[in-house]
């Protein structure tokens, strides 16, 4: 029986692990760790950022005794070159989740597989972007701001929408920065005009860009994907579930869902539970049906049906090395290809169900939002059905799971505080609780944890690390993505363990909110409602985001998606915090313009700050919250 006394350490997580890869040796399947070893040393000039190759004239590589690219293009022009487009991938990705997403509104009716399950919400964002409301039908205005929303991607001219969300203050430094993004589109698009070569080499143009179409994506794309996914979803509320690898249930048919779009794994979570299904997983010596998740799709249906979160990022190939994953189910970013080559060293099912992500060695089932419950109902059914392919002398669950709290919307937040502090709730709500603690010193301030795992770091550790020393500083933790499924997996999320690790001031909070320390907001997207968040505290607070008492940190963060996160946090003036290097070391001049007091923290009062030393790191953090409480005089 699980003792749910105790929150599990790094170090028990990696004793699991290393009881996988003994699976893997057995079957002889490849795995992370071995191809990290086999990738080793990594290439120098990538990164620091010194090598270019948008040309067939190169590629270049920029040294003492060749300074200049073929072109001419100097060391800070081809790094600054590379951070643009590594940010304009992100920024394509994320947005393009968003895109779906609006996709996938145009397609709901009454009784269909897509419905408005907020329509308070829907009316409130129509309001807000000028729509009338009054006497449509709920499903009429709801494809009616679908393409509102889709023009939002090519619109010829104007900004986006949801910049008006944002504090005045904060706008007009976006405005004299030159760095309001327009269409979501012309701002990926004009990021690889400007990269192509012989156009831009000049790097402050170049990181302007960056932070632009940063901006589209946090404020546009991913902004749409989290607001509308609450409008067909459900705005998520305060959920308890499980986490950890010990979530997966042997006696169970195992479906894994990994990815990214709530889509796909709504429909599967709906299915998954059907007494039709359920019956059918019995009739074939299962006791039931058992859907967990990994990554941001797990987040996703988490916070708001309990899902339970088998793990993050590097763990995608720990479920099934397990031998007791029936199907894992994937749509969009962050799915390693090895998991093609893996599963046929076991009998999962690697179901990919997307164009955009397509890999060999799965089984392609194209999900259409027309056709969902024939999709889903069809994957769930293959599952099954694989269930007596299991080989039971493979299989190897560890006995790891977590107590963990989540679906911390900021609605929810606001709800939270506002019953806590007695007062009146609004329609909307308000942040003057949490205000009041962080001006009384109760709480000193708080951290926006985001982002993935990465090799480099030892997995998982920075987050916890981290996490632990705010919390015993009385600094409060909202957390997304991979770095929330770390809190939840060490049990951080739990309410009554957590708050052992807190400080005098926050473990008084969180016993009277009846919260954990780390706060649950969602998936990578959600980031957006971190931005929000954040707007409303300045505009309850009456003073510029900048001088808010909270700072962002992405300890171990990997993909081009985190960049583009990275620009629109520190564009809105919130300064960044990162554990591993953005591969801009090879240009003192670009680096000054990200890291330094001029550059970006001139144009929107907030920069980014590099440590490869995650204790430094964590100092650094709580002296800027510090910083910031003495400014303002608190």
């Amino acid at each position: 029986m699980k003792d749910w006394a105790f929150t599990t350490t790094v170090e028990e997580m990696e004793a699991a692990t290393n009881s996988l890869l003994e699976t893997a040796q057995k079957v002889g399947a490849d795995t992370w760790q071995k191809r990290v070893k086999d990738q080793t040393p990594h290439c120098g000039f990538g990164e620091s950022g010194t090598c270019c190759r948008i040309c067939s004239m190169g590629p270049c590589r920029i040294t003492k005794k060749a300074p200049r690219g073929i072109c001419g293009c100097d060391v800070h022009g081809i790094v600054a070159r590379n951070y643009l487009r590594f940010t304009a991938g992100g920024a394509a990705t994320h947005s393009d989740h968003g895109r779906e997403i609006m996709h996938t509104l145009h397609q709901t009716k009454e009784g269909g597989n897509y419905q408005v399950k907020d329509p308070e919400k829907l009316i409130r964002i129509a309001k807000e972007w000028g729509v009338e409301t009054e006497g449509k039908d709920i499903y009429d205005l709801a494809h009616e701001m679908a393409e509102i929303g889709l023009l939002e991607y090519g619109k010829p001219f104007g900004t986006q929408r949801f910049l008006k969300r944002a504090p005045e203050h904060t706008q007009k430094l976006w405005h004299d920065a030159d760095i309001e993004p327009r269409a979501i589109d012309r701002e990926v698009s004009q990021s690889l005009h400007m990269t192509h070569m012989g156009c831009s080499s000049l790097p402050e143009a170049l990181i302007r860009q960056a932070l632009r179409a940063g901006l589209s994506d946090g404020w546009g794309g991913s902004m749409m994907g989290t607001e509308f996914s609450d409008v067909m979803f459900g705005t998520p509320k305060p959920v308890d579930t499980t986490a950890n690898i010990g979530v997966m249930e042997k006696d169970n048919v195992n479906i894994v869902v990994h990815g990214h779009d709530p889509s796909l794994s709504e429909m599967i979570v709906y299915y998954a539970n059907d007494p039709e299904m359920i019956a059918y997983a019995k009739s074939l010596g299962a006791k039931g049906i058992t859907v967990s998740g990994v990554c941001c799709t797990s987040n996703e249906v988490a916070m708001r049906h309990g899902i339970p979160m088998a793990g993050n990022f590097l763990n995608q190939e720990n479920v099934v090395l397990t031998g007791a994953c029936e199907a894992i189910v994937v749509d969009v970013q962050c799915i390693f290809p090895a998991l093609g080559p893996l599963s046929k060293c076991f009998h999962t099912k690697f179901i990919t169900t997307s164009p955009i992500a397509r890999m060999p060695d799965s089984e392609f089932i194209q999900f259409h939002a027309e056709t969902a419950g024939e999709n889903a109902k069809a994957i769930v059914k293959m599952a099954i059905e694989n269930f007596t392919n299991r080989k039971t002398e493979l299989v190897n669950i560890p006995d790891q799971v977590q107590k963990a709290r989540v679906g911390y919307s900021v609605e929810a937040i606001k709800k939270v505080l506002d019953g806590v502090a007695n007062s009146q709730v609004d329609e909307f709500g308000t942040t003057k609780p949490l205000i009041e603690c962080v001006h009384a010193g109760v709480l000193r301030g708080a951290v926006a944890m985001v982002g993935c795992n990465n090799p480099k770091i030892r997995p998982d550790t920075a987050h916890i690390a981290l996490m632990k020393k705010m919390l015993e500083n009385d600094i409060l933790l909202i957390v997304s993505g991979c770095s929330a499924q770390a809190a939840a997996k060490a049990g951080l999320m739990d309410p009554e363990q957590a708050k052992e690790y807190c400080g005098a001031g926050l473990k008084r909070v969180c016993e009277l909110a009846g919260i954990p320390p780390v706060l649950h907001m969602g998936s990578c997207v959600d980031i957006s409602r971190m931005m929000i968040l954040a707007s409303d505290i300045s505009k309850d607070w009456g003073i510029p985001i900048s001088q808010v008492p909270v700072v962002g940190c992405a300890p171990e963060w990997m993909s081009e998606k985190a960049v583009s996160i990275g620009n629109y946090v520190v564009a809105t003036g919130i300064e960044t915090f990162l554990g591993v290097d953005p591969y801009t070391k090879g240009s003192e001049e670009v680096t000054q313009l990200l890291q330094g007091d001029h550059g970006i923290n001139e144009w929107v009062e907030a920069k980014f700050v590099v440590d490869t030393d995650i204790e430094r790191l964590g100092d650094k953090m709580i002296a800027c919250i510090e910083a910031k409480r003495a400014a303002l005089g608190i």
